[in-house]
């Protein structure tokens, strides 16, 4: 099972209605495919992920494009096909569970399953109780179940009618956190059994690293880089990127000054010395960023400077420390560097950190490995 996205949407103010020579207020363009596999839509509110979703359902119209869905066309401008909502073999869960008050469990799940008999209706709900856990609850209300069980309900009515593919538009952001690690582990497990696309919303990099096989970050209405996970949070192509996957020591200052010997590595002038990068094919005197996570950098006691060897004598850098945040398993540390006054976030194991002895206001010094680096 195939599914092809290749849609424009744009909104004019209010009404969404576009006046003469007026500019569209957002205008969001995405192109993006996936097969039986779990893809997330990953991105800040705001950046287009829903809107695409509600194109994909039929809920929007998109001004023009694509939309395909194991080869059948549900969506296309220039051949004026727009499947309505209750054609297209589609489930969806929103980000409220929409539950009805005044049906209950088994209510609710059958509600979706019009045209089929009594006896299918009924041997396809006990399917669904008994694919989500939930026999024990088919004859409680809406009001009688926690969030996570009121999310279950919603899963199993949005896949009762078989869909092609599932569309789940944040479903876990109101719940705890330990129903919410539940129910993803839960969903995959139900993803694979029944081997279907399932398109995915969140904001959360934590989730959408644990849920996604494929990954379709945006920004502003536009895909901005698509890929396994592994791709998009060791491998951001953008600033934007790298900041959503929480790359949050991120320097705009660098240039390329040249390369090393084969090309295994590029020599960048930032933070007020030279730096040794991963190789990028960029010409001297290109201005690059570059970024690395706080948990990367390696703090370097400097009584035991002298066993590390020259070849590994790279990217070191002395600072003060600003503050320290006790993250209960880590610390989180800002320093200020000595040679340009940038600030630098350094996350270390508290045994690391007391070891040292070290605090507020002292000098200390850390090394960047170039293989943790990122360039763009």
């Amino acid at each position: 099972m195939t599914i092809e996205v290749d849609i424009e949407k744009r909104f004019y103010g209010r009404k969404q209605r576009k006046k003469k020579a007026e500019n569209p207020s957002f205008s969001m363009h995405c192109s993006f495919d996936a097969g039986s596999d779990f893809a997330v839509l990953f991105g800040c509110s705001g950046s287009g992920k829903t809107t695409a979703l509600r194109c994909i359902a039929g809920l929007e119209t998109p001004d023009s494009g694509t939309i395909s869905i194991n080869g059948k066309v549900y969506f296309d401008s220039k051949k004026k096909v727009n499947l309505p909502p209750q054609k297209r073999k589609i489930g969806y869960m929103f980000q409220e569970n929409a539950l009805f008050p005044h049906m209950n469990v088994r209510q609710n799940i059958e509600f979706g399953l019009k045209g089929r008999s009594s006896v299918e209706k009924m041997e396809r709900v006990n399917e669904m109780l008994d694919l989500l856990g939930i026999e024990e609850l088919e004859f409680a209300y809406p009001d009688e179940l926690s969030g996570g069980q009121k999310q279950k309900v919603a899963l199993a009515r949005a896949l009762a009618p078989e869909p092609e593919v599932l569309l789940l538009d944040e479903p876990f952001s109101a719940l705890d956190t330990v129903v919410r690690l539940k129910l993803r582990k839960e969903l995959r497990t139900i993803q694979k059994r029944l081997g279907i696309p399932v398109v995915f919303i969140t904001h959360d990099p934590v989730e959408a690293f644990t849920m996604a096989d494929r990954m379709v970050v945006f920004d502003n209405g536009r895909v901005q880089q698509l890929g396994s996970p592994e791709d998009i949070f060791y491998h951001p192509k953008t600033r934007y990127v790298a900041e959503l996957v929480g790359i949050s020591n991120l320097f705009d200052d660098a240039v390329v000054e040249g390369h090393g010997q084969g090309d295994e590595c590029t020599f960048l002038w930032s933070l007020g010395t030279e730096i040794t990068a991963p190789y990028i094919r960029r010409m001297a005197g290109d201005k690059v960023s570059w970024g690395i996570r706080p948990e990367n950098v390696e703090l370097v006691d400097r009584r035991k400077l002298h066993v590390i060897r020259q070849e590994d004598r790279k990217n070191l850098f002395d600072g003060t420390i600003m503050n320290v945040v006790n993250k209960g398993t880590s610390r989180i540390m800002s320093l200020i560097l000595k040679d340009s006054e940038d600030v630098l976030k350094v996350e270390v194991a508290n045994h690391v950190f007391d070891s040292l002895k070290i605090e507020a206001g002292d000098e200390c010094m850390v090394r960047v490995r170039t293989s943790d680096m990122i360039v763009f």
